[in-house]
């Protein structure tokens, strides 16, 4: 069976247990690597993650390692230490490899020797093996780490967590949508692709594939430039409409010359074999679907004057789970992304979360507390927003937990009166607005912007972000204890 880490120690190399890490620094690094290190040196807690870590399977040139036939891949223990440094720091690949290549302590918690180990890591081998977490991996890994956490900071078994839950927007890597601007996405990427496969048969039809994309662009720039008119003189307003139909058009028009003569390609090339064109096949059918889409909503909207309903918009074709939005905050009109819920608990520690496609946080209230408790069984409190708030999930809610702290949307009865002017609800309520300190971290710490493609890669980076945040948290703790010995031993000293 595969190794999580090699036993085998290199010449020079540092032990893990041994690194030296500052306890002053205030720096993300050395929180990180202090979580990191405290995992590998509490023999009960590596020996249960690195089970749940043998289940990742290590690739090499992108290809899944045999465990049978021994292909040499990256190590599950590297591929966590990498991916904890990414989503801890909020950072890309690329500044990921240059750390894992330079950086002296990563490479030490990496389990590299400081002069006499000379590996290198390609940023091909870092973007495949990061990918290979699923988000069932990491939730386990996460229940481990806070379970740690909770023994570093002297919980009891026997005491009860109080925990808090809220929701935000974890945005994904796009740009702002329109229905014309998605259809040029959609019809660039067409004519790419048709250029491709038309190259890779020995084609020359789309030879003049950056001609065409010139002249998209330049149709595109025509109909956006263009704004209905604002003047009170009826013959403008008409020339302006005009003008505008005139140039929404011909961009139409292009367009569905673009998608015909793509079909016609698409048959002739249906002909031919290999895996790889039949992939680019595949991809092909999807932005042709979506250009089809893109003209008739464009179609609908401007020339026959229809109003599209929003259930029909696409705001994304490359990050299709895009959702527009609206919670009407100050400042932020819109946001592009899917809603991501958490469950945090006294100690600060996340014990859950929950990426939200299509739902609200009314539907989500009873299910993740459910799942929560599933978790971690000792939580018997609950405190959310009235955004929460529904008759039935006060209920449920009340079935699952001790103490509810959802405040009721509305006027209130005189027995929501006398509950939410109980001395607990009134505690629990005050101490709620701490999660915010928990949703501002995340989004520091990577989850402002999702930088991974589809909603597998969304989930996967939620997933990570999770448990990097609390082991962070881990190292913060363990630091300040550091600190403090420290400290109190310096004291010593100058008392002698």
């Amino acid at each position: 069976m595969r190794l999580v880490i090699s036993p085998q120690a290199q010449f020079g190399e540092v032990n893990i247990a041994d690194i030296q890490l500052d306890p002053k620094s205030r720096d993300d690094i050395s929180q990180l690597l202090r979580g990191l290190q405290h995992i590998y040196t509490s023999p009960e807690l590596r020996e249960r993650v690195f089970k749940i870590l043998e289940e990742v399977r290590p690739c090499h040139d992108g290809a899944m390692v045999s465990i049978e036939t021994g292909r040499p891949g990256m190590e599950q223990w590297k591929i966590l230490v990498l991916g904890i440094i990414r989503l801890g720091l909020n950072i890309d690949y690329d500044r990921v490899h240059e750390l894992a290549n330079q950086h002296k302590t990563i490479r030490e918690m990496l389990g590299h020797s400081g002069w006499f180990d000379e590996t290198v890591y390609t940023l091909d081998t870092i973007k495949n093996n990061l990918r290979l977490f699923t988000p069932e991996i990491l939730d386990r890994i996460n229940q481990e780490v806070v379970a740690a956490g909770h023994r570093l900071v002297k919980k009891s078994p026997e005491e009860k967590i109080s925990a808090r839950c809220d929701s935000f927007v974890l945005e994904t890597n796009v740009h702002y949508p329109t229905d014309i601007n998605v259809l040029l996405d959609a019809i660039r990427k067409t004519i790419e692709i048709c250029a491709e496969l038309s190259k890779t048969a020995g084609g020359t039809e789309w030879r003049q594939s950056a001609y065409l994309i010139r002249k998209l662009k330049k149709l595109y720039r025509k109909a956006q430039r263009i704004r209905h008119s604002t003047s009170k003189d009826e013959a403008k307003r008409q020339a302006r409409r005009d003008e505008l139909m005139k140039a929404y058009t011909g961009y139409l028009e292009f367009a569905k010359e673009i998608v015909a003569r793509a079909k016609g390609a698409r048959w002739e090339l249906s002909r031919s074999g290999g895996h790889l064109l039949a992939l680019a096949r595949v991809e092909l059918d999807g932005y042709l679907a979506d250009a089809e889409r893109q003209i008739d909503q464009v179609t609908r909207r401007v020339l026959q004057g229809e109003t599209i309903p929003h259930t029909e918009k696409v705001f994304s074709i490359f990050q299709p789970h895009t959702e527009w939005i609206s919670e009407g905050k100050a400042g932020v009109p819109v946001e592009l992304g899917l809603p991501v819920c958490i469950v945090e608990d006294q100690y600060r520690f996340i014990l859950h979360h929950q990426v939200m496609e299509k739902t609200t946080d009314a539907a989500i209230a009873v299910p993740i507390v459910q799942a929560t408790r599933e978790r971690f069984p000792e939580v018997t409190s609950i405190s959310m927003d009235k955004g929460f708030h529904s008759p039935e999930n006060q209920k449920e809610l009340a079935k699952l937990v001790d103490c509810v702290v959802v405040p009721k949307k509305g006027r209130l009865s005189k027995v929501d009166q006398e509950r939410e002017k109980s001395p607990e609800f009134i505690e629990k309520r005050r101490a709620h607005s701490a999660v915010e300190s928990a949703i501002n971290a995340l989004e520091v710490h990577g989850l402002d912007r999702c930088l991974d493609h589809g909603i597998d890669g969304f989930r996967r980076y939620v997933a990570l972000a999770v448990v990097a945040r609390n082991i962070q948290r881990l190292g913060a703790i363990l630091r300040d204890q550091e600190r403090k010995e420290l400290e109190r031993r310096e004291r010593y000293k100058k008392a002698a």
